[in-house]
């Protein structure tokens, strides 16, 4: 695990403090919760840019082709 110095707000630190001992988790864990968010969403984002980048409209237009055209069940009718 590694170390990391972070300096805030002191009305920021308290209020932070607060929060996470009121939900019975560390403070560490409270900060990291959202940077382990943060993290995920940012790598996905780049995961679908690089999924869309090697995208094909051709091949996707020749999938649909395949696709019987049948009306749908009623259970997905909206």
């Amino acid at each position: 695990m590694s170390v990391l110095s972070l300096r805030l707000p002191d009305s920021l630190h308290r209020k932070i403090r607060e929060i996470a001992a009121s939900e019975g988790i560390s403070l560490n864990q409270f900060i990291a919760t959202p940077v382990a968010e943060k993290t995920s969403a940012l790598l996905t984002e780049d995961y679908l840019a690089a999924r869309a980048a090697r995208g094909n409209r051709e091949a996707y237009l020749a999938a649909l082709d395949l696709v019987p055209d049948v009306e749908p069940a009623p259970e997905d009718r909206l």
